[in-house]
């Protein structure tokens, strides 16, 4: 199913004919430096095609026949290659340069008909006539030493010609080598007598991957092997196929490419079956994992996409889409090969309805400066140590996605390593305290359960440990109201016990409220007496030991309490009738 919808997506961008993705035996690939030469096949130039600057310099892109696959024997590409195939230099000293210099000859000659190709026939004078002297004795020797030092790939232009590269010239009169692999069905196609592949292209892009690149299907051990077949002739795809899936799937994770996106240690490419008619599913999953600039610096693109998805549900649109599907894949390097984490492929439809479900869950009292919507890159960082996301524990981005994509419930792990972090740090932001009303309210929703975490707080909420956490709350705002600036608060040093064994806790903290409390204004004094005897009602006896589940409902609850304090009388209005709603 993978390599059938990655195949079907490189005939779809193939047929569109606007030269995004590489023909059949084609590849895009940055070359830094251009040789360029005359039709007497005489050297003039060496052209650095870098732009940039920085760690932002980028070599420009050339259509070149694709690239062989060298492991340990040689061989040589065509009509590009490095400087000791392509020249025959040897900045390496190596014993074998005039053998690889020779490779490359006896390519061109075996498939292109030079006389048939003038430029070719310029660069094979040039080639036979020392290019490494005429080089060295041209005023670019400085920057042929810079290339020795670099052993880079190079492409040849002729002088005179508009063409960017000679390859240019060769893109329909390559006679192609006839494969002498055994015919078959293949297994994505399902067509009969196909020239079954031998080795798939490499794929290249990977977080963490070989920087040669990696196999997504490899056999290169005899274990692996069956009924006699060797290497990918265990898995039959045709050449056609291999080169069609592999160069969609690089396409895919290129440089440049806007249907990428990494998270963790997974990275995750994402693609429409076909265009669709009312809503672009490929650029909000970008805003889903992560919120990412816009050219027009619009800070509030994200929601607004998100809005219009939401509006075509309740408009009908997006039913249309039903039978169009939306394929998430979710890579991570293993060596030589590429793991697949998670591949999923709903309709359009149900992944609008999924997404709209998960920023519902999401949706918690904010503030007024804060982003409407949550990214998975926020929600996973802030379970990690120091909020970098090499710390999420691996696996865990993927059961996420699943779990947004799915609609199903969200990993018990993503609450785990939230209370570790809320334990360590004393700390539950807004993040936080929405991946526990997310967590439980989704678990509820599919245990027949009803519905407890409100998106404000929940007066009505008895649960012991969500109270708890309130009166926490009040009596931390209690001493802060009672010395101004102050610098470290109860919660600095009693949070972890008091959501953790209430007990041995609370009746000091409510001695210490009274010391307080004393130094407010009547008002105040009023204010707070009365809100910590309705919470204290429905407190029979302090639990002398919280689970997890518990003190997420205190931290929760603590939360809640806090931005109450500081939501204007008019938002707390609209927040009772939006929780009343849900």
């Amino acid at each position: 199913m993978i390599l059938q919808a990655l195949n079907d997506y490189y005939n779809r961008k193939a047929a569109a004919d606007n030269n995004s993705i590489a023909p059949e035996g084609w590849e895009w690939k940055e070359i830094p430096y251009r040789i360029v030469i005359n039709m007497l096949g005489k050297f003039v130039a060496i052209e650095d095609t870098k732009e940039g600057e920085g760690k932002k310099m980028r070599s420009k892109k050339f259509l070149v026949p694709q690239s062989v696959k060298r492991t340990v024997g040689k061989s040589a590409n065509l009509l590009w290659d490095n400087i000791e195939y392509a020249l025959g230099a040897n900045p390496r000293n190596r014993t074998d340069v005039e053998e690889r210099f020779g490779l490359f000859l006896e390519k061109i000659k075996a498939e292109i008909n030079i006389n048939e190709s003038p430029s070719v026939k310029s660069l094979m004078i040039f080639l036979q006539d020392d290019p490494v002297d005429q080089i060295e004795k041209s005023s670019y020797n400085d920057l042929w030493k810079i290339m020795l030092d670099e052993n880079p790939f190079i492409v040849f232009k002729i002088d005179e010609y508009a063409h960017s590269c000679i390859c240019d010239d060769v893109r329909t009169k390559i006679n192609r080598i006839k494969s002498d692999n055994p015919s078959g069905v293949c297994l994505i196609t399902g067509e009969a007598n196909s020239s079954i592949s031998r080795l798939h292209p490499n794929i290249k892009g990977v977080r963490g991957g070989n920087t040669q690149g990696g196999a997504l299907v490899s056999f290169n051990l005899a274990a692996f092997n069956s009924y006699g077949r060797t290497q990918n002739f265990n898995a039959p795809i045709s050449e056609k196929a291999a080169f069609g899936y592999t160069t969609a799937l690089n396409s895919l994770l290129g440089k440049d490419s806007k249907n990428k996106v990494t998270i963790a240690d997974t990275t995750i490419v994402f693609w429409s079956e076909n265009r669709s008619t009312s809503v672009n599913p490929e650029e909000i999953f970008s805003w889903v994992v992560a919120a990412q600039k816009t050219q027009d610096d619009n800070p509030d693109a994200g929601s607004e996409k998100i809005l219009k998805l939401i509006e075509s549900i309740h408009t009908g649109q997006l039913s249309s889409e039903h039978s169009n599907h939306f394929y998430l894949l979710g890579l991570a390097p293993n060596s030589a090969r590429i793991s697949v984490r998670f591949w999923r492929s709903p309709s359009v439809e149900d992944f609008g309805k999924n997404i709209k479900a998960h920023f519902e869950d999401f949706e918690i009292i904010h503030g007024p400066n804060e982003k409407k919507y949550l990214s998975l890159y926020q929600i996973l960082s802030s379970t990690a140590l120091g909020y970098k996301m090499d710390n999420v524990p691996p696996n865990l981005a993927g059961a996420v996605i699943e779990s947004i994509v799915d609609g199903t419930p969200y990993p018990r792990a993503l609450l785990h390593q939230c209370m570790i972090r809320i334990r360590a740090e004393r700390s539950v932001n807004r993040t936080r305290a929405a991946i526990i009303k997310a967590f439980f309210n989704r678990y509820n929703k599919f245990n027949n359960k009803q519905k407890e975490l409100l998106m404000a707080l929940d007066p009505q909420n008895t649960n012991i440990s969500y109270r708890t956490g309130r009166l926490f709350a009040v009596l931390e705002k209690i001493q802060e109201e009672s010395s101004p600036g102050i610098n470290a608060t109860i919660r600095d040093r009693f949070y972890s016990a008091a959501s953790s064994t209430p007990v041995t806790v609370f009746p000091r903290l409510l001695s210490l409220k009274n010391a307080h409390i004393k130094k407010l204004s009547e008002g105040k004094k009023v204010f707070f007496e009365k809100l910590i005897g309705e919470i204290i009602e429905g407190i029979n006896l302090f639990p002398s030991n919280l689970s997890l589940n518990e003190q997420a409902y205190f931290a929760i609850g603590y939360y809640h309490q806090r931005q109450d304090f500081f939501t204007p009388k008019n938002d707390k209005s609209k927040n009772e009738t939006e929780t009343n709603n849900q």
